[in-house]
């Protein structure tokens, strides 16, 4: 035989060894190409999630109700050489900030020189009117005479007509008089008034804090006039309580349903990973808010803040507790979503006619891609996860139950606690065990399940 004819022998006995043992590897499973997890048992909570924002319980914007320049600062009562500031804590009536007062204290003379004027102006009318009683007397008299004596005493009808309108005159002063006694208290009256609005507004010039808290937002400098003319302009934010805080989250209109008062909700911030803190629901507001066509309600979460940890204005994730249940069987979403080929299945399950394509697997909201996880017990009716069987997989119908988006409790009679279920599988590459041809270029392919 010659060379070459040795040599095709040899690149053939090759070939055929190669194809034999592809064949060979593409029938055995016992590399156990699988991805497993076990049957568990222990406590399940369904949630909704949420993002919120960290409030204090009460703040209290603290403005100027009168126009003017930032003179200084109150002094800072819990720390002794400073003035209030950020962080500050103030009592009830304490000061915060003073305005320029010059113009608001020459207004408080002015009206306190026509309070003088006007007391003034009632003694004079007052000792006008006197006077005015004086010569009514004087007046009465004479005429009284003149009514006596008559023409008799050589009197003409003009001077007894005379003495007559000299009383009247008398009668009509008198009477001037009273009127202007009472102008003049009338007008100590509209000069105090004044003098009260102008000591009002001298008072204005010192801003006080109108409660007990913690100042979180200082909005001027010394120096930096405040205009009052329009709306009143915000100096100070104090927080009431930062022992007591709450987080306002927006939840959803399809999962607003579920919320409810009392209900124990836990959050989490940036500012402490891994640290839980928990809370409850205090109320779900009614004015609903409208963002790219999603509405969202929302929900008051109150929380102890005791230790101070908590800021303001934290971004929190939330998670509303809906329903919790104890000791039950649960398994990993992945198993319920997983369907194997029909050569994965063991032969006595393909003989008694169970196929992977089971429409009960197509459950929509144990895929957090597909759907929003809606934490609601008995809301789906039946699934199928694949128990491991040798070399192959066997189907076991389920009764499912609560889901937390990414476990759900199972039932059934035949599976138990630590049984070994299919999530998933490994696929190999060209050149594997799962398939390829050892004479194909290699690709990177998808892991299933």
């Amino acid at each position: 035989m010659s060379m070459r004819k040795w040599i095709v022998l040899i690149i053939v006995i090759l070939i055929s060894l190669a194809v034999g043992g592809w064949y060979w590897k593409r029938g055995d499973k016992s590399g156990n190409d699988f991805r497993t997890a076990t049957v568990d048992r222990g406590d399940l909570t369904s949630t909704i999630s949420a993002t919120g924002t960290v409030e204090p319980e009460e703040v209290v914007d603290v403005g100027a109700q009168l126009s003017g320049t930032i003179d200084y600062f109150g002094k800072d009562l819990h720390n002794p050489g400073h003035t209030v500031d950020y962080r500050s804590e103030v009592d009830e009536g304490e000061v915060l900030a003073h305005l320029d007062e010059s113009l608001y204290a020459a207004n408080v003379s002015s009206a306190q020189g026509a309070v003088d004027q006007g007391n003034a102006n009632v003694q004079k009318a007052v000792a006008d009117q006197a006077q005015s009683q004086a010569k009514l007397v004087q007046a009465g008299n004479d005429w009284k005479r003149a009514q006596d004596a008559g023409v008799n005493a050589g009197l003409s009808k003009s001077d007894i007509d005379q003495y007559k309108a000299n009383y009247d005159v008398a009668v009509a002063t008198v009477a001037d008089a009273r009127a202007a006694i009472l102008q003049a208290q009338t007008g100590v009256s509209q000069s105090e008034a004044q003098l009260a609005y102008a000591k009002r507004n001298l008072s204005y010039c010192t801003i006080k804090s109108p409660v007990k808290g913690t100042i979180i937002d200082r909005r001027v400098n010394i120096g930096q006039t405040v205009a009052a003319a329009m709306n009143t302009p915000s100096l100070f934010l104090v927080a009431k309580d930062l022992k007591r805080i709450q987080v306002w989250a927006s939840v959803n209109e399809a999962d607003i349903g579920n919320i409810k008062a009392g209900q124990p909700a836990t959050f989490t911030v940036d500012a402490f990973p891994g640290h839980i803190f928990h809370g409850t629901v205090g109320k779900v507001r009614l004015n609903a808010t409208m963002t790219s066509n999603v509405v969202t309600y929302t929900v008051e979460v109150e929380a102890d803040n005791s230790d101070g940890k908590l800021l303001p204005y934290l971004t929190a994730k939330v998670d509303f507790q809906i329903e919790k249940k104890a000791d039950v069987l649960m398994v990993p979403n992945a198993a319920l979503r997983w369907v194997p080929t029909a050569d994965q299945i063991a032969p006595e399950s393909r003989q008694s006619g169970t196929s992977g394509s089971d429409d009960t697997q197509a459950d929509p909201s144990l895929n957090p891609t597909k759907a929003p996880v809606v934490a609601m017990a008995a809301r789906r009716a039946h699934g199928t996860i694949w128990v491991l069987d040798g070399h192959f997989v066997k189907p076991v119908d389920v009764q499912l139950g609560l889901t937390d988006g990414f476990r759900t409790e199972v039932a059934a009679e035949n599976l138990s606690e630590g049984a070994t279920i299919v999530v998933g599988e490994n696929e190999m590459d060209g050149g594997g065990a799962a398939g390829g041809s050892p004479f194909l270029p290699h690709f990177p392919t998808r892991k299933r399940g």
